[in-house]
């Protein structure tokens, strides 16, 4: 483990987290793995880790676990502000509290797991910020309302403080996936928006897997410091649009 970095992982207990935490954790990196679901995390059983119940919109609770590994495993090199919810539906019918659950989460949750290791980037002048976004902060689609509207508000973000941190050699990346097979799907609680993702999704022959994802940020971490591909964009090769 020699000269390999810690990584902090938010929403590390399924999906797109869980599969960077593995590709990172095979290439020799201390994990920090943060989400709700504990015992999903645990289950993985990643030498070199370290698993903490957090929720992104608590603030001091990502502060707290970070400090922790720092303590062990020493400064989070890298970040993947992952943790997010897909409440689609239709904006006319959908309940505002959903609303509430995608922005707290979705933005607060990323600028929360942010602010929790900038500044020791900052200092080292040294780091990556991998922000998850999605091809819906790129594009509009049916019954996403809010939810692009989260995904927009993580590039402008993005954008923002990659600006602001190149002065300080620390890294910004976007990563903007279109239809990954993953448990995004659970958090879909309209049926008719629900049935329609399905249909569109078995139109264009399923997601693509989540190490896929995973292996094109290691592949992007590993680029020298000052190599920069400031978006990954990856969809099914039939995801049209």
């Amino acid at each position: 483990m020699a000269g390999k970095q810690l990584v902090a992982v938010t929403g590390a207990s399924s999906g797109i987290g869980e599969a960077v935490a593995k590709v990172f954790s095979r290439a020799g990196h201390p994990v920090l793995m943060m989400a709700r679901r504990l015992e999903r995390m645990e289950a993985l059983n990643l030498p070199d880790s370290m698993a903490r119940q957090v929720d992104v919109r608590d603030r001091a609770a990502i502060a707290a676990a970070v400090k922790e590994a720092e303590a062990e495993y020493g400064p989070v090199d890298m970040l993947f502000a992952n943790a997010g919810i897909a409440r689609l539906a239709d904006i006319g019918r959908q309940p505002p509290e959903e609303w509430d659950e995608m922005i707290d989460i979705n933005t607060k949750g990323v600028l929360n797991s942010v602010h929790a290791v900038m500044a020791g980037m900052m200092e080292r002048r040294h780091g990556t910020l991998f922000m998850m976004s999605s091809i819906a902060g790129r594009k509009i689609y049916p019954d996403h309302t809010v939810y692009c509207g989260t995904k927009f508000f993580v590039h402008a973000v993005s954008e923002s403080l990659r600006d602001y941190l190149s002065d300080y050699d620390v890294r910004v990346v976007v990563l903007s996936p279109g239809v990954i097979e993953t448990e995004v799907l659970s958090g879909v609680l309209d049926p008719q928006t629900l049935a329609n993702y399905k249909a569109n999704k078995l139109k264009i022959g399923g997601g693509i897997g989540p190490e896929h994802v995973a292996d094109l940020m290691l592949h992007t971490y590993q680029m020298p410091q000052n190599a920069l591909v400031q978006e990954i964009v990856i969809t099914p090769t039939r995801q049209k649009y």
